[in-house]
């Protein structure tokens, strides 16, 4: 649920002069009272205008990650180091593990979303029109024409071999059907 700025503020200064505001209908009271706490210790830190709704998100460079880390390192605590900094103890979270897997490159922004279409696959998109042929690739083409030539060849030939042994095999499977209904025609008279 998000809340107003104004109603955060009678919060905190409800919670500072020792109780709680009203619950709001279906909204857990030990949740909101975890709320307010949290609110009241933003404040305390850093003033008022930390409750403000924010219209746009901070980009943390390189350098201003690794002073955080820097200082979860050395052992402040997260949740401490968060509430100067104005984040979420879960985004330093994720800081820290990725310097600890893959150092300080772990906190350059990598690219998210879709990569780009690749250059290779946009000029081959578009229409146009073939360099010349050098002589040595002129040679390397027709070479592999010709064998090209011969490869389709000789799959044709193999396909007829197979044609040929399965008339071959279902000529004899024939054969055999025709022996056996004489052989049971003449058990059948006899």
């Amino acid at each position: 649920m998000r809340y107003s700025y104004e109603f955060k503020m009678m919060c905190v200064e409800l919670y500072k002069s020792g109780t709680y505001p009203d619950v709001p209908q279906g909204m857990n009271p030990d949740t909101l009272k975890c709320n307010i706490r949290e609110w009241s210790r933003m404040v305390d830190a850093q003033g008022p205008e930390v409750l403000k709704h924010k219209t746009f998100n901070k980009v943390w460079t390189p350098d201003e990650k690794y002073e955080l880390v820097a200082q979860v390192i050395a052992g402040v605590p997260r949740k401490q180091v968060a509430l100067k900094a104005g984040i979420s103890t879960s985004l330093l979270y994720q800081w820290v593990n990725k310097y600890k897997t893959k150092g300080y490159n772990g906190l350059v922004e990598s690219k998210r979303g879709r990569p780009p279409k690749e250059e290779v696959m946009k000029k081959s998109i578009r229409p146009s029109t073939p360099s010349p042929l050098s002589e040595s690739e002129r040679e390397e083409l027709l070479r592999l024409r010709a064998e090209n030539e011969y490869i389709k060849a000789e799959n044709e030939v193999i396909k007829k071999r197979i044609a040929l042994r399965q008339e071959k095999w279902a000529a004899q499977l024939k054969a055999k059907k025709q022996q056996s209904s004489r052989n049971s025609e003449k058990k059948d008279t006899n």
